[in-house]
């Protein structure tokens, strides 16, 4: 199970998911993603899997698949309508914030658990914005086999993704690297610099391509439809090297 994290919104964290997840199921992996952002979903939208049914068999969840087989879990799928917001009916409005939090850990544990993922050889968790929801999910699993960091090149993602480095070392799982998303795009800081001031590997960066986004709104991951580009070869290479990382790591 690897957590994929960033702490700031807007740094194209759910399309590194969707892509890694494309890229290691393409290239032989059993692959599963769980949709951990449930009050802003897009993972059943970026792998084409919005509007399957989902069918219960032996008491668990089928999970969609994508055209390329990646199961999928998403609170997306059981929303009645694009419009309708994800809410929580506390006792009280006194409580609400507290009987949030642990809805959403429930909702979460049922997720991983309920749900037929069969056999994979990852599972991979996009969480949601905010440094908080790593140490949620680590509370929640066995064992962590480690966590992605996401970036762009800019002052205020890098101020952020700090912190998220932090939280990540404090789950005790191995934080497996950073990646630098929409290179090119901004004039920013290096991320190479901010993965050797924290002691984690730098992955490598994806050139901006505007294609991604249209690749996510259309759920064809763009290292499918588009293999041939730099920002696929990118994400080809960072998911060969986050690949043989944890093949190389005990299995739990």
């Amino acid at each position: 199970m690897v957590a994929v994290v960033s702490g700031k919104g807007g740094v194209g964290k759910s399309t590194v998911t969707a892509n890694l997840a494309a890229t290691w199921q393409a290239s032989g992996w059993r692959v599963g993603v769980l949709d951990a952002d449930l009050n802003g979903p897009s993972m059943a939208k970026m792998l084409g899997v919005r509007g399957q049914p989902l069918e219960v068999s032996g008491g668990a969840v089928e999970p969609p698949r994508s055209a390329l087989g990646v199961r999928v879990m998403s609170m997306d799928l059981l929303l009645p309508s694009d419009a309708a917001p994800l809410t929580w009916d506390a006792p009280t409005q006194a409580e609400a914030h507290t009987w949030r939090g642990t809805m959403e850990a429930q909702a979460l544990r049922e997720f991983m658990a309920d749900t037929a993922w069969g056999e994979l050889d990852a599972l991979v968790v996009d969480l949601p914005p905010g440094t908080d929801r790593l140490a949620t999910v680590a509370s929640l699993v066995p064992a962590l086999a480690g966590t992605i960091v996401v970036t762009i090149p800019s002052d205020v993602s890098h101020l952020i993704v700090r912190k998220s480095i932090t939280v990540a070392r404090q789950t005790k799982a191995p934080v497996l690297g950073l990646v630098e998303n929409m290179a090119g795009l901004f004039p920013g800081p290096d991320a190479a610099s901010l993965a050797e001031e924290a002691g984690i590997p730098f992955l490598g960066s994806i050139p901006f391509d505007r294609g991604l986004s249209l690749a996510g709104d259309r759920g064809d991951p763009f290292v499918v439809t588009e293999p041939a580009s730099p920002a696929s070869q990118a994400l080809a290479t960072i998911g060969a090297k986050l690949r043989a990382s944890l093949e190389s790591r005990p299995r739990c």
